[in-house]
């Protein structure tokens, strides 16, 4: 009878979340830049018959685009109805994900209800970037995999990572995530093995007609893209202090002044890019750690991702500030509640571990645990943004969550 009444609950929940969407959409007219106006630009390109980008960058999301664009027209309102559907999808596998765990309903929908309202649940779907598609084909993978009895699970996986690296390109490793949770959980090794292997060997052959497109572009063996070297250069280098984006030019003695580097192919360029950056992290191991602890603060703590959503919107500076203040600072303190958690449960999981008790652990807190170190490792090492937080966005609410009924009970759940 519960479970019938939160159902009403829900369908209410999901309509208002439309509507409100349907009003951020009409009313705040975000305009593309930056990597969003190459995204756009690009899928307009390709719906159109052109070159499909020049190696540069994942176009996972472009070629995504494109298709709608091919059908209804190449206009950003396109794009971002297309994001509000992908965010409905995303929500409504939120709710069947959290139905594998043994939550009663009432948390179950509150949960739902913390990410489904999320700021920026909201205000990234009138901005054409990545986050929203890979998002929803993340959670599509953990529903997939905690989903019993499905016939060629491993497979459809295996698929969607590939498909989902095209997106992102570190979501290969996402292997290496199930492997940890199968371990941690003292399954079976060789069925451990096969099982998040196959994910990874599938994965390849999705990702192998675009690394063979890629290659022939540049003569050589090139993957998704080529764009990984110029990341970890800006991102390490002595000239960069704060730990985000800075003009390659800058760096000393940069490399990308240098004949040798403009002569290059994209890929060759991609090379010496990640060797320099390697070269300079290990010879400054702490001036590394220190850019990559900033890096994680640019991620988790600071709420400039909102200036994508009002890009173009005519507001007063004034008024701008105001939102970015309020946001930011909810933001900062809801994902620092669920951090807490996180690194909470971390501890008891190696607790648990330790003591031969792991029939103690909850399997989707400790499946969110491995994706969130998994986030944390690449932006560590790579680059710092709030808009990387986004996809963790459904990982935050759920600890947020349990850490307040943690404290309130004084127990770990």
């Amino acid at each position: 009878m519960l479970e019938k009444s939160y159902k009403k609950n829900y369908y209410f929940a999901i309509g208002i979340f439309i509507l409100i969407n349907i009003l951020w959409i009409c009313t705040v007219n975000t305009q593309p830049f930056s990597d969003f106006q190459y995204y756009h630009e690009l899928a307009k390109q390709i719906a159109l018959g052109g070159i499909w980008g020049n190696t540069y960058t994942s176009i996972g999301y472009s070629i995504f685009l494109a298709a709608f664009y091919k059908i209804f027209g190449a206009n950003i309102l396109v794009g971002k109805i297309v994001n509000l559907i992908l965010s409905l999808l995303s929500i409504i596998l939120f709710k069947k994900i959290l139905e594998f765990t043994s939550m009663e309903e009432k948390s179950k929908f509150i949960v739902f209800i913390l990410f489904a309202f999320f700021p920026s649940t909201i205000f990234y779907n009138t901005i054409l970037g990545s986050e929203v598609l890979f998002t929803f084909l993340m959670l599509l993978v953990t529903y997939l995999f905690f989903k019993e009895n499905f016939k060629f699970k491993y497979i459809y996986i295996g698929i969607l990572v590939g498909i989902n690296t095209m997106v992102k390109p570190f979501f290969i490793v996402y292997f290496f995530a199930i492997f940890l949770y199968k371990i941690i959980f003292k399954e079976n090794i060789l069925k451990t093995i096969k099982e998040s292997f196959s994910i990874l060997l599938i994965a390849l052959l999705v990702l192998s007609p675009w690394a063979y497109r890629n290659t022939k572009y540049n003569g050589e063996f090139t993957f998704v893209s080529n764009n990984g070297g110029i990341v970890l250069y800006i991102n390490n280098n002595s000239q960069n202090k704060l730990g985000r984006w800075m003009p390659a030019k800058e760096v000393e003695n940069s490399i990308v002044n240098k004949e040798e580097y403009k002569n290059a192919n994209m890929t060759a360029q991609n090379k010496m890019l990640k060797n320099a950056a390697k070269e300079w992290i290990k010879n400054h191991p702490k001036e590394f750690t220190i850019l990559g602890l900033k890096r994680l603060g640019n991620t988790y703590f600071v709420g400039d991702d909102l200036a994508y959503s009002l890009q173009g919107v005519n507001l007063n500076e004034s008024t701008k500030f105001k939102m970015y203040y309020a946001y930011g600072t909810f933001r900062a303190i809801f994902l620092l509640i669920a951090l807490c958690y996180i690194v909470y449960y971390s501890i008891y999981i190696i607790y648990c571990l330790l003591k031969k008790r792991v029939d103690k652990l909850d399997n989707l807190t400790v499946y969110l645990c491995i994706l969130f170190y998994m986030f944390t490792c690449v932006y560590f090492v790579t680059e710092g943004q709030a808009r990387y937080s986004f996809p963790m966005i459904f990982i935050f609410c759920y600890t947020f969550y349990k850490f307040i009924v943690m404290i309130k009970n004084k127990q770990i759940s």
